[in-house]
């Protein structure tokens, strides 16, 4: 058995995949519930034009769209990971499909329940919100009073409804053409070993110590992007224009107002963040100065930002050392929270390895009747697997804090919250690794390089992209085209301002900007910034506090989603209204930026 990035699937260890038979035993139980489901949807009817009749019609109804919800995310569950496990099996396709399809059915049969709860009225909704009957309903019902002003009539939310899937298409077509059908062919690496590119290995690739390996690996990574500019760039307009439209049938003026409308997260902390940076764009430039001394080059290129500053250092560690390094660095959590998370990691929550078809990337999912699942493409030789799989286990125990404390009905987090837990984990792992290497300044520098790349990439990048998202989506709103040059120009310009003279820019940095699949989800991007933000904020706080500041942040993790997320925070001691979480995290990085600065020059 073999992990190899081109193995087949049916050659994964079984001990290197996730355990799926906690959602179902076998696909047979799943076509079981689907069947029963698709049958249960059909008695929506009988509450439709009836939920003013009585307080108990009303809960009914409450109740069994609520069970179905249930039962529809743990179908979706199963389907997915299976799809994304192999894109090239036509079994997982098909029930991804059929999944997706269900969700659409549902969400039109169920369509007339909002409208109607909205019907009855601030008042009533509200005197039933406060029955015993509907503690577990009662944010929901909260939350549906607030979207009054952006609830159409029953029969457009229908049609709104029915569009759903197709609605989807856009990132559909890029999440299959960017995953299946791209492909990179094979490089050699700095020992002259012949090795396919791929989305997993590219950033090992680009920190290679040998710079013409950076660059052929940069040079042929986005000539693929570049000979499919042209249909991306399509779907990235179709996507922006269908976000559009979704905001402006709910009364919104424009679709960042509505995905932040959502969670109730005020448009001035999007702006505040945008802003802050802007201003301290300064510190940026200074460390990629830095890394072009550090690293003795004539010019600095994008593909010279991810090797370490410090030569020499062999990074490997194996996922089972792995593991334990992680449960070492989430200590000051608690026994409880490391027994519980050692036991998921082992225990098949995780999909390990990169294989072929596999979906690149990484991310935590899972639903309230199973165990998280971490997809994962864990590569020994880069110490970013090493921070993804402690990121990506912050997500899992969120879920398993929040699902555990909560009933179904508010178990599921915002993702503005859920980017605090697992950077809170990445912040932890940097403390133990700086603490552990203390007496070694050589592996002292590697850490505190990773920590500011780290920074680098989870604040300023992912800012960058809020503003270029924040560009085009309002270049969209004003009715202008959203062409392959209009996506360029704007990049570019954000590439000059955020990277300053420091860097030469590529042409074909460009062309990032079509290669970003979080893009596909509009004004999600800004949450890593404000993410790590709030995660040093609550580290210091545990630093400082001890034992009472990990009290509040476990109890912050029990909330899943029964408040909006700035008052969640707001437990866990960290106020995102405020700018001074931001400034702090510019403040940490130019600290950092002289530590390692006066460690390098120690080196021998």
């Amino acid at each position: 058995m073999t992990h190899s990035p081109t193995a087949a699937r049916s050659e994964v260890a079984h001990e290197d995949c996730w355990d799926l038979t906690p959602l179902f035993k076998d696909t047979s139980q799943w076509e079981t519930l689907f069947k029963d489901v698709e049958e249960r949807i059909l008695k929506y009817a009988a509450f439709k034009g009836a939920l003013g009749e009585s307080f108990e019609t009303f809960a009914a109804c409450l109740t069994f769209d609520f069970s179905v919800t249930r039962d529809l995310e743990r179908l979706y569950t199963y389907a997915h990971l299976k799809n994304d496990q192999d894109k090239t099996d036509g079994e997982g396709e098909s029930l991804f499909q059929r999944a997706r399809n269900l969700y659409t059915r549902s969400a039109d049969a169920s369509s007339f329940i909002v409208p109607e709860l909205q019907a009855l009225g601030e008042q009533t909704l509200s005197g039933y919100a406060q029955k015993e009957e509907m503690n577990e309903y009662r944010f929901y019902l909260e939350q549906i009073i607030r979207n009054i002003p952006h609830t159409r009539n029953a029969e457009v939310e229908q049609v709104l409804a029915m569009a759903g899937e197709a609605l989807a298409a856009p990132g559909t077509v890029f999440g299959q053409l960017d995953n299946a059908d791209l492909t990179f062919g094979s490089l050699k690496d700095a020992k002259g070993q012949e090795k396919p590119l791929t989305h997993g290995n590219f950033i090992s690739f680009l920190s290679s110590p040998d710079r013409e390996v950076r660059k052929n690996a940069f040079d042929r990574y986005y000539e693929v992007y570049d000979a499919h500019k042209h249909v991306i760039s399509a779907t990235l307009a179709a996507s922006v224009k269908k976000d559009l439209f979704l905001a402006r049938a709910k009364n919104f003026s424009t679709a960042r107002q509505a995905a932040l409308f959502r969670n109730d997260v005020p448009e001035s902390v999007y702006d505040t963040l945008v802003d802050r940076v802007r201003q301290n764009l300064a510190s940026h430039h200074r460390y990629l100065t830095f890394r072009k001394k550090a690293l003795n080059l004539p010019d600095l290129r994008i593909y010279d930002t991810y090797v370490p500053v410090v030569p020499d250092v062999d990074f490997h560690m194996d996922f089972n050392t792995a593991v334990q390094t992680c449960l070492e660095a989430l200590a000051p959590l608690g026994e409880a929270y490391c027994k519980q998370l050692e036991k998921g990691l082992f225990g098949g929550w995780v999909d390990r390895y990169e294989n072929k078809g596999k979906r690149s990337g990484a991310y935590s999912s899972g639903c309230f009747d199973s165990p998280p699942y971490i997809l994962m493409n864990y590569d020994a030789s880069s110490i970013n697997s090493l921070y993804t799989l402690i990121h990506e286990a912050g997500h899992s125990m969120h879920s398993l804090y929040s699902k555990t404390t909560q009933p179904y009905a508010t178990h599921d987090y915002t993702i503005f919250v859920a980017e605090v837990a697992s950077t809170l984990n990445e912040t932890l792992l940097t403390r133990h690794l700086l603490n552990k290497y203390d007496g070694d300044p050589k592996m002292k520098a590697y850490i505190l390089n990773r920590e500011i790349d780290n920074i680098r990439g989870t604040f300023f990048r992912q800012t960058m992209f809020a503003e270029f998202e924040k560009t085009i989506h309002g270049i969209a709103a004003e009715n202008k085209p959203l062409t392959l040059g209009t996506f360029t120009s704007e990049y570019q310009t954000l590439l000059e301002a955020y990277f300053g003279d420091a860097m030469t820019i590529d042409d074909a940095l460009a062309l990032e900007c079509l290669r970003i699949p979080h893009f596909y989800s509009s004004f999600y991007v800004y949450q890593y910034a404000t993410g790590i933000a709030a995660a040093l904020s609550i580290e210091r706080r545990i630093r400082e506090n001890g034992e009472a500041a990990v009290k509040d942040y476990l109890t912050f993790l029990g909330l899943g989603g029964s408040r909006f997320p700035i008052d969640e925070l707001k437990v866990a001691g960290v106020d995102m209204t405020s700018p001074e979480p931001v400034e702090a995290v510019i403040r940490h990085f130019d600290t950092q930026i002289t530590a390692l600065e006066q460690t390098w020059n120690s080196l021998p």
